[in-house]
């Protein structure tokens, strides 16, 4: 088997989540932050043909870097990863034992949302971006905007994006932690609910990922 380069881009992105992972035997990916307050699911173009573990997922992935063209040989216990077209050097790698990895359970399904919008590639770098430069640990959704700032402190420095939110009741704030955005770069269809879940899915690639907010998160008060 040989992976491609988006299902690679989307090992990368799921190891900065959780640097463990569990496969399932198919064609889905999962993975869940230790905190749990992360969850993010990917269909992909290879099928897995046995359920195994990756104790740490940015080895394996240096692993595979060793290698121009990356073969994967799956084993009951072990993948043997080669050169395509090549019966030269190989690497003998052994699967973790998946009661030590952290995964998801069951499979998460969104709640009615209350609010919902588009969020283009652009204003999801920009509002990234304006966080690392300001030093800002929270992002927060209100009255059509999102604004990265520190909900500790009322004169702390923001940034502030307008977006086309849709949504039945303008009386809304709904709190994140930025660290938590830890998605592809693309533009995403977010979906927000007041049961303080939010999914963003997106819009080109099939992987989406549930954001718990914060507690401090309120709707229609």
């Amino acid at each position: 088997m040989n992976l491609s380069e988006q299902t690679v881009s989307i090992l990368k992105n799921f190891s900065t989540i959780n640097q463990n992972l569990l496969v399932k035997k198919g064609k889905v990916l999962n993975t869940m932050s230790a905190m749990k307050n992360i969850v993010a699911k990917a269909d992909v173009e290879e099928e897995f043909p046995v359920d195994f573990a990756i104790y740490d997922l940015n080895e394996f992935l240096s692993c595979m870097s060793l290698f121009e063209k990356p073969q994967l040989s799956f084993n009951d216990d072990y993948v043997v990863i080669s050169e395509t077209n090549s019966k030269g050097k190989k690497l003998k790698y052994w699967f973790s034992d998946p009661s030590v990895v952290t995964s998801p359970s069951k499979e998460l399904t969104m709640p009615s949302s209350e609010v919902t919008f588009p969020m283009d590639s652009t204003i999801l770098s920009e509002v990234q971006k304006a966080a690392a430069v300001i030093g800002a640990p929270d992002m927060v959704l209100e009255s059509g905007e999102l604004k990265v700032t520190d909900k500790k402190n009322s004169n702390a420095n923001s940034y502030s994006s307008p977006i086309d939110a849709n949504s039945e009741n303008s009386a809304y704030k709904f709190w994140f932690k930025v660290e938590n955005l830890k998605l592809l770069p693309g533009s995403y269809d977010v979906q927000v609910s007041s049961k303080r879940i939010s999914h963003f899915q997106n819009q080109k690639l099939p992987v989406g990922y549930f954001i718990a907010l914060e507690p401090e998160s309120s709707y229609g008060n």
